[in-house]
């Protein structure tokens, strides 16, 4: 396959507010030994595109700089050592960088077959948020079937993607939302209980609805005051889970309740992981979830889709929180 000598790109430049966001031309990104080269059709809009594009959340040790974790696409060529990817191949992937391209290389661990049944356009809303979820609701979390689950942002793509696998192991979910309109979207995929935190106490809706016993895992991107009522929310032996801090990471609490009912509060964050690692969870997800994406039991939310031209009202709008599920970006889709 002739590739060409250059690719439009999305360059944030250094940095600022969406502004600040224009399609620049580059030559394509080197592919490396155990690496696959994407033809992208359709990269995912994520929190932490947004934060990078702000300057705090700077690439890791050889990632792109450009923005872009997630895509879609047909692999074009492939690096030394790779075995199981072929040119044609149509595939999503999680990206360390530079999904919002034309091109992107991607280690091949972190490449995966779409999903039978799947567009181009599902399968590049998968790997963040699934990513995300199977690691910090599963396996840091100990979700097991009969538990309840409390996700905060229940309405945004974590949420919606952490409702759906969270039903799916057989787990009652509670959801905290910011409007009736996504109160709506979170039941109709599966939640049992949407508290909208503009009208409501989490904490006294939590307590009501559990006979005051608490819930078992927590899955939070709010952080700040929500720390320690997250804490007052937790049943025996429960599970804080933190993957952000959208309103901080400082907070005044009382922390007695980590001791009184022997809670573990953990968290992670999902691009400093090694790629051992991420193909670890590519392979969980392969085998736990692709069954289910192809029975159509858990499937992402795409609420909006914009053309790469288009990455800077994305950017706004992810920064609105209007949105519900998935925000898309179409590159040559």
């Amino acid at each position: 396959m002739t590739l060409p000598s250059s690719m439009r790109y999305v360059d944030h430049g250094a940095g600022g507010p969406p502004s600040v966001i224009s399609v620049k031309t580059g030559p394509l990104p080197e592919v490396r030994a155990g690496e696959v080269l994407v033809r992208v059709a359709f990269a995912g809009v994520n929190r932490p595109d947004v934060a990078q594009r702000e300057g705090r959340y700077p690439p890791p040790p050889g990632a792109s700089p450009l923005l872009g974790l997630e895509v879609s696409g047909e692999v074009v060529a492939v690096g030394a050592g790779v075995e199981r990817w072929r040119q044609g191949d149509a595939v999503c992937a999680l990206c360390n960088g530079g999904g919002y391209a034309e091109y992107v290389a991607v280690p091949a661990g972190q490449v995966m077959p779409v999903p039978k049944g799947l567009s181009m356009l599902q399968a590049a809303a998968l790997p963040e948020t699934f990513f995300t979820v199977w690691a910090n609701v599963m396996e840091h979390g100990r979700l097991a079937a009969g538990e309840t689950l409390l996700v905060h942002g229940g309405s945004s793509g974590i949420g919606l993607t952490a409702i759906q696998l969270a039903k799916a192991r057989g787990a009652k979910v509670f959801v905290t939302v910011g409007n009736a309109e996504k109160a709506k979207a979170c039941v109709e995929l599966g939640a049992d209980l949407a508290i909208d935190y503009r009208q409501q106490d989490f904490v006294a809706e939590v307590a009501a609805a559990t006979g005051k016993r608490g819930v078992d895992v927590i899955l939070d991107m709010v952080g700040g005051d929500y720390i320690g009522r997250n804490l007052r929310c937790l049943a025996m032996d429960g599970r804080l889970v933190q993957i952000a801090f959208l309103n901080g990471s400082k907070a005044e609490a009382d922390w007695m309740p980590i001791m009184a009912r022997r809670i573990t509060w953990t968290g992670s964050m999902l691009r400093p992981r090694s790629a051992q690692d991420k193909a670890r969870l590519a392979e969980a997800l392969q085998r736990e979830v692709w069954p289910l994406l192809e029975a159509g039991r858990a499937l992402p939310y795409v609420f909006r889709e914009y053309a790469m031209e288009d990455a800077a009202d994305a950017h706004a709008l992810m920064e609105s929180s209007a949105h519900i599920g998935k925000i898309m970006l179409r590159v040559t889709g």
